[in-house]
């Protein structure tokens, strides 16, 4: 009997009335299947008769070993008991017997309090940006999760040296306008690295966590499993973001980004069973409000400027007036922009390029150059009048004992 006879069965009976004979007749089933089916509450199974097995015998042998062995391979167990056949049921036997005499290791499932911890990481996406100057390249995206509402943030940043991290870092945390207690990093050589044992973060990052009053943890090398959620997030990105994708530009890119994070931050999240957008504003409250005054971030380098008029910044050169050549000027640079101060005042400012071993140079930089040359040109340096003494040739003559020659 089908379970759609069995369900017209008991619809015919209790909502039609209709009696037992009936039924049988109307749907051509015998009177006792028509009884079964109205004394069933379930819908019939079939269910497979059990038969038993060629290792049903050996069994007992194999309890016995692994009540003495409980870690015992299930190839040597065939060995012992001096098995012939497949080894496939023999696997299959031990692989089920084996938890009755192994003691229960469950495993711990990592939990995160609100505002407690955040995982950072950088993804190298498969993908080819243009980065000007007819270079294309995959910069890095720096990613972070927070562990409590799983919200994603992510910015491409123009190199992975401390100064951009820190710059990313910062992008990302000013938009969450807070910051988490803890930040999780792996062994990248911007943040720090092992030494002795221990991990040592370098002296911009230690600044910039005292600043923040937030700790920064760095994992061990290779160990990928402590930042879990972060490397999840980058397969994420690289499956649900990239693809169908194609970008002109590092700004496009990160334009795209923005743009599809709040769809990321709105999906519904298998393990939590909520979108991370619906916890944000706990994991918000229960973090470190930023600081009054925003720490350093990004280049900071002095320099003197030489009679070229340009400042080298993470291989790319990028011009400066001309006019505070031989002067000390001080090199600001972030993700998007390269300032240069002289004593206080603005000598050039250029958009960062992406590129590298590039000459970048503002118009008005080359024609105030071309100026000041021309009119150092066209100084002319007076000569001064400063009389001099004119010696009589007959002075030498007589020195050197010529003239007495001549008269003889």
């Amino acid at each position: 009997m089908s379970v759609e006879d069995w369900a017209e069965i008991r619809r015919l009976h209790r909502a039609e009335g209709i009696p037992v004979r009936a039924i049988a007749r109307q749907l051509r089933v015998g009177r006792n299947t028509v009884r079964r089916a109205l004394g069933s509450d379930t819908p019939p199974k079939y269910v497979r008769p059990l038969k038993g097995s060629i290792v049903d015998e050996v069994e007992p042998r194999i309890r016995e070993l692994l009540a003495v062995w409980p870690s015992m391979p299930a190839t040597v167990i065939a060995e012992r008991i001096g098995w012939t056949r497949s080894l496939t049921v023999v696997k299959r036997r031990v692989r089920e017997l084996r938890p009755l005499f192994l003691p229960p290791d469950p495993a711990q499932r990592t939990g995160y309090e609100a505002g407690q911890i955040a995982q950072c990481d950088l993804w190298f996406p498969p993908a080819q940006v243009p980065l000007g100057f007819g270079q294309v390249g995959s910069p890095p995206v720096l990613v972070m999760v927070a562990g409590y509402s799983r919200w994603l943030s992510a910015v491409m940043i123009p190199s992975r040296q401390t100064p951009d991290l820190l710059s990313g870092q910062w992008a990302i945390l000013s938009a969450l306008g807070v910051a988490p207690r803890m930040l999780v990093w792996d062994n990248e050589p911007g943040i720090g690295q092992w030494r002795g044992g221990r991990p040592q973060l370098t002296a911009a990052v230690n600044a910039f966590r005292g600043t923040l009053g937030i700790t920064i943890r760095q994992c061990r090398p290779n160990d990928p499993e402590s930042k879990g959620l972060v490397e999840r997030a980058n397969g994420y990105l690289e499956t649900s973001f990239l693809p169908g994708r194609s970008f002109i530009s590092p700004q496009d890119f990160n334009a795209q980004l923005q743009a599809w994070l709040p769809r990321a931050n709105d999906r519904q999240h298998r393990v939590l069973g909520c979108r991370p957008a619906d916890r944000l504003e706990a994991d918000r409250a229960a973090m470190v409000a930023l600081p009054p005054v925003a720490p350093t971030t990004g280049w900071r380098l002095t320099t003197r400027l030489p009679r070229d008029h340009y400042v080298r910044l993470d291989a790319n050169d990028y011009s400066v007036h001309p006019s505070v050549v031989g002067r000390q000027v001080e090199v600001h640079a972030d993700l998007t922009h390269v300032e240069v101060v002289c004593g206080g005042r603005p000598v050039a400012r250029h958009d960062r390029c992406w590129a590298k071993h590039q000459s970048v140079t503002d118009p008005a930089h080359r024609v105030a150059a071309d100026q000041l040359r021309e009119a150092h040109r066209r100084a002319v340096i007076t000569p001064i009048a400063t009389p001099v003494e004119s010696r009589n040739l007959t002075d030498y003559d007589r020195m050197f004992g010529l003239d007495d020659l001549e008269v003889a």
